[in-house]
């Protein structure tokens, strides 16, 4: 598998995993998003900018379409 390869196939993982906590398997809530965004950037650089406030933001910005969810094309424009 190339790189590219991996690299969409972990973006797809992630998606899933956490978009899955709940009934809505195909869309990440806002407090998915939120685990999500502390889990996977949990580095200094993000670690310190990681409060609900900014999350809301976050969710503001990804929800295209303003239903309340973040879709796997509404966060993989984030992530490309």
């Amino acid at each position: 598998m190339s790189k590219l390869e991996k690299a969409i196939v972990a973006i797809v993982e992630v998606f899933e995993e956490y978009a899955g906590a709940d009934e809505k398997k195909s869309q990440l809530s806002n407090a998915e998003l939120g685990e999500l965004i502390k889990a996977q950037l949990s580095s200094p650089e993000f670690k310190d900018k990681v409060d609900p406030e900014n999350i809301k933001e976050v969710m503001d910005k990804l929800d295209k379409n303003c239903d309340g969810e973040v879709n796997f094309r509404e966060f993989s424009q984030c992530v490309a």
